[in-house]
């Protein structure tokens, strides 16, 4: 078993890093303020083929491991955590289309998220639904070949900027989890977005409701059978929160690095502030939480390489998910603090770590749901 990186994921992370620092980096501010897509990113993003990462390759895609995945995500997140969604969130939309999905389905849409011709969005929560997903009310009724979407999706990423929505209705609400289905919905159907939220962080990646006014999806476009949906969300959800934990150290790996900078330029009593001990102590616990994170996130991801042999994948990918995201907190509000009143002041960038770090506590699962998750194995 090892603990360390191959060759190859060495040097994916080293052109990464050189990639991020001078083609998704310095527009992160801009952006931030603008809370506009971030396109210039993105395509980017797309001359290095990044989103056919996490697609199989018989579909067009590079067929990369997760733990190489991971470390994508990491680091353009390092840059601009707002980005980062905009690479990951297709993967997660087209991720029950590659698992659960009709060869159909995945010879027409797969090798198109993989060049990123497209984007997709995934549509789970609802405004009274989030943790309790089996209470949705979003209703598909079949009518002939087709099914007809009635409802509202709330908290969707890239909602209106993506082409495709795998949306997850009920068939029958009295039947909770059981009557849940997905479908995979294009925006060109009638997709409705009348809203996008003002936000605290990740500004600019667009969160916003979709709405479905008797639309209308052709039961070939249905993933999986009827009543399949939960299992498909959760067996989904289990493969992509390593990757937000992947997110959230490398929004704590920035402030490490900006702190650190800081640190050994700015001076106070005739010497650099990184000459005193309590600061000195304050970096080094910030590492030492990011690297632990680091490490508990590869090792979720090796599971889902594995093919998750004995089954403790939901286990450590919630592990991995929380710890990531509190440790992203934590080292955020560290850095704003080591750098004093600038860290407060948006001529900074610290201040945009510790709002971006916020949401990968909450969404994909909040955090309280994870220790719900842990717990649950650990008592079972």
């Amino acid at each position: 078993m090892s603990f360390d990186l191959t060759s190859e994921q060495r040097q994916f992370r080293d052109m990464m890093r050189n990639f991020v620092d001078e083609r998704v980096a310095p527009h992160a501010a801009e952006y931030d303020r603008s809370q506009e897509f971030p396109w210039k990113s993105y395509d980017a993003c797309r001359e290095l083929e990044l989103p056919s990462l996490g697609i199989p390759t018989q579909y067009g895609g590079a067929g990369a491991d997760m733990v190489t995945q991971a470390i994508m995500a990491e680091e353009i997140a390092r840059g601009c955590a707002s980005t980062a969604v905009t690479i990951l969130i297709s993967k997660l939309g087209m991720l029950p289309v590659m698992n659960f999905g009709s060869e159909e389905l995945k010879r027409e849409y797969l090798p198109k998220v993989a060049s990123g011709e497209i984007q997709s969005s995934y549509c789970l929560s609802e405004a009274d639904a989030g943790s309790d997903v089996a209470s949705m009310r979003c209703r598909a009724v079949r009518d002939g070949d087709d099914y007809i979407l009635n409802g509202s999706k709330y908290w969707i990423t890239n909602s209106e900027i993506s082409d495709t929505y795998t949306v997850f209705a009920t068939v029958d609400p009295t039947l909770r989890s059981r009557g849940i289905t997905a479908f995979l919905v294009k925006k060109s159907w009638g997709l409705k977005f009348p809203n996008h939220e003002d936000k605290m962080g990740l500004r600019a990646s667009p969160t916003g409701e979709v709405v479905f006014d008797n639309v209308r999806v052709p039961a070939t476009h249905r993933i999986g059978a009827e009543g399949e949906g939960f299992k498909i969300a959760m067996h989904t959800l289990d493969r992509s929160r390593p990757t937000i934990g992947a997110q959230a150290i490398g929004i704590a790996q920035a402030g490490i690095d900006y702190a650190g900078g800081y640190m050994k330029e700015r001076k106070a009593f005739g010497a650099p502030i990184a000459n005193l001990q309590g600061l000195r102590f304050m970096l080094a616990d910030m590492a030492i939480r990011t690297e632990a994170a680091r490490a508990l996130v590869y090792r979720a991801c090796a599971q889902i390489d594995a093919g998750d042999p004995d089954g403790t994948l939901t286990y450590l990918g919630a592990a991995a998910k929380s710890f990531a995201s509190d440790t992203a907190m934590s080292v955020a509000t560290d850095a704003v603090q080591l750098l004093g009143g600038y860290g407060f002041t948006k001529d900074f960038p610290v201040e945009r770590f510790m709002r971006d770090a916020k949401i990968t506590q909450i969404y994909e699962g909040t955090n309280q749901v994870q220790r719900v998750v842990v717990a649950k194995h650990l008592l079972k």
